[in-house]
């Protein structure tokens, strides 16, 4: 294993890592409806009381946190996943968190006048638009479908650009902008969807039900969670089940699989 160091334990399913300036880290709480933020020293103290299901976080162009947020699941004692939807659950939506009091201000909660499902991932591209992912819901015997959005950032616009996906979670875009990486977790399968402009993807053919391809794939119990672009333009995804991160290249090759004090690694970022 590389070097690594657990700086903070006791979180409750933590996701959406976001390196900041001073050193700290602002991530999500899926499990305990909140975000925290991380000092280098290791100490946790509440950033926002969002509520819900924070999910993916991202900083905006004009500086606020921008959030998915699944709208919340039910835990059981025993387990550390969720056990379907809170039963408070309404929908997903996308939320602006004010940098200074982590105030949450309701950004989008449907699409084409259907509700957002479980809004997982986001990345910002340089127009100042925001891509996403939206798992679906997960229910006993169903599950809603995934699947890619575009918006803005001041609640103006959003689009839908890929759906129907199953499990589309973890998205990143390419250092040059032109290609957006999206993670499917219970296909193990990493997809990338050529970028035509802010918001446009390649067409799909008639029949595809979206645009992408498939650039890799993990066998066995592997399921991917999410993901960062690299520097180089490696893909680094968040492998569950297999506790690693591993680095696929835009080609397709499998260049390493970095090993986690953790079985279920669920999401990384790079240091700004």
């Amino acid at each position: 294993m590389d070097d690594v160091t657990i700086l903070a334990t006791g979180l409750g399913f933590p996701e959406g890592p976001v390196a900041c300036p001073d050193g700290s880290v602002v991530l999500t709480e899926i499990r305990h409806a909140r975000c925290s933020r991380v000092t280098p020293d290791g100490k946790v103290s509440l950033f926002s009381d969002c509520g819900g299901g924070p999910n993916g976080l991202a900083i905006g162009p004009d500086g606020g946190f921008y959030l998915c947020n699944n709208g919340g699941s039910r835990y059981v004692e025993g387990h550390s996943m969720g056990m379907g939807p809170h039963p408070d659950y309404r929908h997903g939506s996308i939320q602006r968190l004010d940098p200074k009091t982590g105030a949450a201000t309701l950004l989008y909660s449907h699409v084409d006048g259907q509700p957002l499902s479980a809004p997982n991932d986001l990345v910002f591209d340089t127009a100042g638009g925001f891509y996403f992912t939206d798992l679906g819901k997960r229910y006993p015997r169903h599950r809603d479908h995934g699947g890619v959005y575009y918006a803005q950032p001041d609640g103006s616009s959003i689009v839908a650009l890929a759906y129907p996906m199953l499990s589309p979670n973890g998205c990143g875009l390419s250092p040059d902008g032109r290609t957006l990486y999206v993670a499917d977790t219970e296909g193990a399968r990493l997809w990338a969807f050529e970028v035509q402009g802010p918001g446009r993807l390649k067409p799909k053919l008639e029949f595809a039900p979206h645009s992408g391809r498939v650039v890799a794939g993990l066998g066995g119990k592997a399921r991917f969670d999410s993901l960062a672009v690299m520097a180089s333009g490696n893909i680094a995804v968040a492998t569950l089940s297999t506790g690693c991160i591993t680095e696929i290249s835009p080609a397709g090759d499998i260049v390493r699989a970095v090993a986690m004090p953790d079985r279920f690694p669920t999401n990384l970022c790079g240091k700004t």
